[in-house]
């Protein structure tokens, strides 16, 4: 009996984007029903476990495992030349497929059997068109009119929208130049005429230049409408980083560079160069001015106040009888007072934008109390007047807040965080599906205040949580106000979903996809955006609010101890340490409680050499390296400053 002709052979490259690429698959396997098919995994040296997951719940995909990253190009062509299908699709590890992509593609290409490659629609995390679905030649025009927003101002117009062939209307099928890497279907026997990917391009500029060999090659390239993925994109690079600017205008060149005249190459390198460094200068200077200009209005304020408060006291209460004070306090003094305010807020995490108001108070009262410890600490002759730095303080306090509420209204920038809104939740799901992701969602960091099921098209639940069925999903986000919709993948199909993201677009809610019989409900809004997920909750020490959580109790605690010393010193268990351990924790070169570094820690988030060790709590001091490494991955897993405390105060006293 003669064996069935591989009809489409996968190749999924991965890099670290373990949560994407398990409902990448589960989406894939879904729409591979009759159609014999292979599907190839490439991992680029993960960390993250991904083809672990692999292993065990998608036995049947082909694992290559690479040991060092190859970048994009050869990890595919790795697939490439052991396929055997008679399409080949490179498919991006951060995408969804409908149940019926394979078919509808596939049908098309063998009615078109001029067509070499074929991309498709596709659509953000929450229903946006992405207009690289279908893309133009990178003439150097077209790249300036990309590069310097032209195409962004003029979105539809036939010559500066000629990247993203915006003219073109979305919903229906056209002949195109480029097709995107992220779903590249192409047929076997015009890949073999025009070759595999160039490995010269690392990331990014590979399907380009692949499409225009296709082209070359005497085949046309299509954009098919009449199927649509979801590609969550950026999970593995930042978008919006002059990093990626750099390296994909420098795959530009390199393209120009091979097809073009050499002439018209270097024109285009030259144009690509220029356009390459007036854009990161540009953008360093925004990011400084951005950077600088709150605590700049921080410290005009400050100053401001601390001059007022000066002469209010100066001539109403400390000099009323003629004299003053003298200028250094407002020449040398301030700038030192507000100087140390301004830390304390930024260690606070009070110019993250944007900023918790909490922030801001923690982090004026550690300025205040470390103006008040240092004033204690200075001669008299430098002890000006200790009503200026309360008043300054409580000036502080009500006066940055409000400034930050006064910006935020006027200009609309969000420097403040709004309290935590609880959240109103809707499931689409069966009712056993739906409990298990109520679950997982209640895991999560936010506060919920309602969660309601949706039965899915084809669902008949009426009773207990459920608020009606996925047909009225417009109604029902409406009428019960949802933030956020969760789909069941277990019980929803894509095409389903697809449909529902899309009539949800204008509502502004937010989508997550919850993959069956998976610890996570993943989600992303936009092309920048980076995807999130509730799941099996970890508080990594890696967190920025950590961080700062961890150096404010380091620098808060050595502070108290050499403030206290005269009492505390008596009580130590490391006399000799007390003093020297002390000042390096306040000065920042260790913290008090760091990784046992018997066992490797190059894979954990980095921290400064620590006083005591994670192991400290032990009573057998000869541990071995596996207990070492768990004791450590728990710390930075599971990170809480009650963590610090307890082994500060269990082994200094």
């Amino acid at each position: 009996m003669e064996a069935t002709a591989m009809k489409l052979s996968i190749v999924i490259v991965n890099y670290n984007v373990k949560f994407f690429l398990e409902q990448c698959l589960q989406s894939v396997y879904n729409a591979l029903h009759d159609i014999p098919a292979e599907v190839f995994v490439v991992d680029n040296a993960s960390v993250d476990d991904s083809m672990q997951m692999v292993a065990e719940k998608f036995p049947g995909a082909i694992r290559l495992e690479n040991k060092k990253n190859l970048g994009f190009s050869k990890a595919n062509n790795q697939a490439i030349r052991l396929s055997k299908g008679e399409y080949v699709l490179l498919l991006n590890p951060d995408t969804v497929v409908e149940e019926n992509t394979f078919r509808e593609v596939i049908a098309f290409m063998e009615a078109h059997p001029e067509a070499g490659g074929l991309g498709v629609k596709m659509i953000d995390g929450k229903g946006n068109y992405l207009p690289e679905s279908k893309r133009g030649l990178p003439t150097p025009l077209v790249a300036f009119y990309k590069m310097f927003g032209l195409t962004k101002l003029f979105p539809r117009s036939r010559r500066f929208a000629r990247y993203y062939l915006g003219h073109l209307p979305e919903s229906e099928t056209h002949e195109v130049e480029i097709l995107a890497g992220a779903f590249m279907l192409m047929r076997k026997e015009a890949l073999d005429k025009a070759g595999l990917l160039d490995e010269d391009f690392f990331m990014y500029g590979e399907d380009i230049d692949l499409s225009y060999r296709l082209l070359k090659a005497g085949f046309k390239n299509y954009y098919f409408a009449g199927t649509s993925i979801i590609h969550y994109k950026g999970e593995s690079t930042k978008k919006g980083s002059l990093n990626y600017v750099y390296v994909f205008y420098q795959a530009m060149v390199i393209f120009a560079q091979k097809h073009f005249s050499q002439s018209y190459a270097r024109f285009f390198g030259w144009f690509i160069h220029t356009a390459i460094y007036l854009r990161a200068g540009l953008s360093l200077v925004k990011r400084f001015i951005k950077a600088i200009s709150i605590p700049l209005a921080d410290a005009g304020l400050l100053f401001g106040g601390l001059y007022y408060i000066k002469e209010y006291w100066e001539h109403n209460h400390r000099f009323v009888q003629g004299g003053e004070y003298p200028p250094a306090l407002v020449y040398y003094v301030f700038p030192i007072y507000i100087i140390l305010w301004l830390s304390g807020i930024f260690l606070s995490g009070g110019y993250k934008r944007p900023a918790k108001l909490f922030s801001l108070f923690k982090g004026i009262g550690l300025g205040t109390l470390i103006i008040l410890v240092l004033y204690s600490l200075a001669s008299e002759s430098y002890r000006y007047s200790r009503a200026i730095v309360l008043l300054g303080a409580v000036w502080a306090l009500l006066s940055i807040p409000l400034m930050r509420i006064l910006i935020q209204k006027v200009f609309g920038l969000k420097l403040l965080q709004r309290a935590q809104i609880e959240k109103r939740i809707g499931i689409v799901g069966h009712t056993e599906e739906a409990e298990r992701v109520e679950g997982l969602v209640k895991q999560g960091e936010h506060k919920i205040a309602f969660v309601g099921y949706i039965a899915p098209l084809n669902g008949k639940e009426k009773e207990g949580k459920y608020v009606g069925s996925q047909e009225h999903i417009a109604d029902i986000s409406r009428v019960f106000e949802l933030d956020e919709l969760v789909f069941c993948a277990k019980d929803v199909v894509s095409e389903d979903i697809f449909t529902s993201m899309q009539e949800l677009n204008p509502l502004n809610v937010e989508i997550k996809i919850a993959p069956r019989a998976s610890d996570f409900v993943i989600g992303s809004n936009s092309i920048d955006h980076r995807g999130n997920w509730y799941g099996v909750q970890v508080n990594a020490i890696s967190k920025p609010a950590n961080q700062r959580a961890k150096r404010f109790f380091d620098l808060t605690s050595a502070l108290l101890l050499l403030l206290l010393s005269p009492v505390l010193f008596w009580f130590s268990r490391h006399k000799r340490r007390y003093f020297p351990e002390s000042m390096a924790v306040l000065l920042g070169r260790k913290t008090w409680l760091g990784y046992d570094k018997k066992s490797d820690t190059r894979n954990l988030p980095a921290l400064r050499p620590g006083v005591f060790k994670t192991t400290e709590a032990l009573q057998e001091k000869n541990t071995d390296k596996n207990t070492v490494k768990h004791l450590n991955q728990l710390y930075a897993k599971e990170y809480k400053i009650e963590t610090d405390l307890r082994y500060l105060l269990r082994n200094m006293f």
